[in-house]
């Protein structure tokens, strides 16, 4: 590329140049050869950065997981099983009661569910990020009329299901708002967020009005369900206090105060906690979190005027922060898990608070899920497997924070439901689409399979947490795992991960698994990729059909099941040892399943 002379035919010459001359001459030389070599290193760091752009990143190494059966970490606590929606009137559909069926059924342990606006007014007509119970309203002369019948469909609908309500004590009834006109809104994808923030958002006119009616919901819920059943609930109060609150911090104190008050008086085991935070690792946050948490263990209690307020839980938010980068989606768990990491450190920074069970009330990956991919293009990652294999390798940190912090995390509410007579496939963040489940319901039908202790787990292509917290999956892709061993089974979860929204073929894994208490296993493998467990790329198949037939929602509910890879069979044991060897797509989810 680059002629590169240095003349030396110097001797008899020198005796007709003056030394001046020749050495200047020299020096020339040396300086046109220092700039050509520089020219070329040039040329060299140019080629590579070509290279490294043309082939998007440095290729990849082959995969190995070392798993040990007999290296316990910690409970595989269900963190997972806990789901949470904005639209209460969902619940006792005909989808929502289908889909909570399938949550409960795919659970060893009962789901917890969460939903807002319990206490609402309004005819229980469903709308998008909006739902009514009219559970309260007012007669002429201005006293309390309650009024079950909808909000015990609701739980009901829960109960017969063996799940649990974390139930919200919100929003407020447009009888006892301080500002109730406009009270509903109309909010639609596309619109300012804001729209939603009317009536039901502002204080009580009246807080003895406000604690009666949560006295009067307690008590009619211990009635009906028994004392024991609603003891096992958990009840926080509103949601989002730093955006869905039109008050001011003190006056959502009060509230909280007022409210728990009513609780504890109609059921003093009833257990009660806040404050659902959004953005946790935020200043905003952060400060909301400190002020709660002191005002909760040592200022005046509104309601009593004795020392603090009951607080026997704590709960927060995380989200993500998906972009769109050249048409295609880039995923960011960096903010969520931030956010985990905060609400676990500010929960440690007391001694009272140290060990209370801690709730990411909502832990997604970005904020509105009745935000379609129409109108926010970045949320397209939600129909297809990136949202199963984020889904894996996002709860595997939530449970590495945990640890990390000796955080005593029970719960990580995934904030996705679904939505009744609505597009197929149309972008919301939902677990199913007219009845047809999605391929991130597989991956909570995974993790209901992995119970008793997690167990160590190495992978050379696993990121460090550090690394995520900091700039989340941009090299190359991540091939982790999260494992678990019972008494008489282990199950392996793996994922290959990427922020980039793209698919590649299938890496070869290889899977060490040391300490197998047996001499031998059946082995199953439970797989989500563009070929199992996917009702997406099924529909895709069939032209993305609106009005699809009798016989083609057969198909879809079918292919949107749990599917194996492969046949069961069974694998020697030798000297505790098995090796195992896969291929997994990127954006894919395997699990490994060992039954001894």
């Amino acid at each position: 590329m680059f002629k590169i002379r240095c003349n030396h035919r110097v001797a008899g010459g020198i005796a007709q140049r003056n030394t001046e001359g020749y050495y200047k001459s020299l020096y020339l030389q040396m300086k046109k050869l220092i700039a050509n070599c520089r020219l070329l290193f040039r040329y060299f760091i140019f080629i590579a950065v070509i290279t490294s752009k043309v082939c998007g990143q440095e290729k990849p190494g082959s995969a190995t997981i070392k798993v040990d059966l007999a290296r316990e970490k910690g409970p595989m606590t269900p963190i997972w099983a806990w789901f949470g929606y904005d639209e209460p009137n969902y619940t006792y559909m005909k989808d929502g009661k289908k889909l909570l069926s399938e949550i409960a059924a795919l659970s060893p342990v009962p789901v917890y569910v969460r939903v807002h606006s319990l206490l609402c007014t309004g005819d229980g007509t469903a709308a998008l990020k909006w739902g009514s119970t009219n559970a309260y309203t007012e007669d002429a002369n201005g006293h309390p009329v309650y009024d079950w019948k909808i909000v015990d469909s609701i739980f009901d609908t829960y109960i017969q299901r063996g799940m649990k309500p974390l139930a919200q004590i919100g929003f407020m009834p447009e009888a006892l708002s301080v500002k109730p006109t406009p009270y509903k809104h109309n909010w639609k994808p596309g619109d300012p967020y804001g729209n939603i923030f009317t009536g039901w958002a502002y204080p009580p006119k009246d807080y003895n009005k406000w604690r009666e009616l949560v006295y009067q919901w307690v008590k009619h819920s211990v009635e009906r369900y028994g004392q024991k059943e609603v003891e096992s609930w958990y009840w926080e109060v509103w949601n989002e206090p730093n955006g869905y609150w039109k008050g001011t911090q003190e006056e959502f104190f009060k509230l909280y105060d007022y409210a728990a008050d009513g609780l504890k008086r109609a059921l003093p085991t009833a257990r009660i906690g806040g404050p659902n935070i959004a953005g946790t690792s935020s200043a905003n946050a952060t400060n909301w979190m400190h002020n709660f948490i002191k005002h909760c263990l040592y200022e005046t209690n509104f309601a009593t005027g004795k020392k603090g307020s009951p607080l026997e839980v704590i709960l927060f938010h995380a989200k993500g922060s998906p972009t769109l980068k050249n048409g295609l989606v880039w995923m960011n768990m960096a903010p969520q898990l931030r956010d985990i990491a905060a609400g676990i450190k500010i929960a440690g920074t007391y001694p009272e608070t140290k060990n209370l069970p801690l709730i990411v009330g909502e832990s997604d990956p970005e904020g509105c899920a009745a935000c379609g991919m129409a109108t926010n293009p970045s949320n397209a990652y939600r129909n297809g497997t990136m949202y199963s294999s984020y889904t894996a390798a996002t709860f595997a940190r939530k449970y590495e924070l945990a640890d990390q912090y000796n955080g005593n995390l029970i719960g990580a509410v995934s904030w996705s439901f679904e939505f009744e007579d609505q597009p197929w496939f149309y972008g919301f963040r939902d677990l199913a689409t007219n009845g047809v489940d999605k391929p991130v319901l597989n991956v909570f039908r995974m993790f209901g399979m992995m119970k008793g202790n997690r167990v160590g787990v190495e992978s050379n292509r696993m990121y460090e947490l550090k690394t995520i917290l900091d700039s989340s999956i941009r090299k190359q892709p991540e091939i982790g795992a999260l494992a678990a061993k019972d008494k008489k089974n282990a199950a392996i979860m793996i994922w290959n991960y990427h922020d980039e929204d793209k698919q590649s073929p299938g890496e070869s894994i290889q899977i060490d698994i040391s300490n197998i208490p047996a001499n031998n296993f059946r082995l199953t493998e439970f797989r989500i990729d563009s070929e199992h467990s996917n009702s997406y790329e099924a529909w895709k198949k069939m032209g993305s059909p609106q009005s699809p037939t009798l016989d083609q929602i057969a198909q879809l509910e079918k292919a949107g099941q749990l599917k194996t890879m492969g046949k069961t069979g069974k694998m020697k044991v030798k000297s505790g040892k098995a090796v195992i060897t896969i291929s997994l797509p990127r954006q894919g989810v395997s699990l490994l399943k060992l039954d001894w």
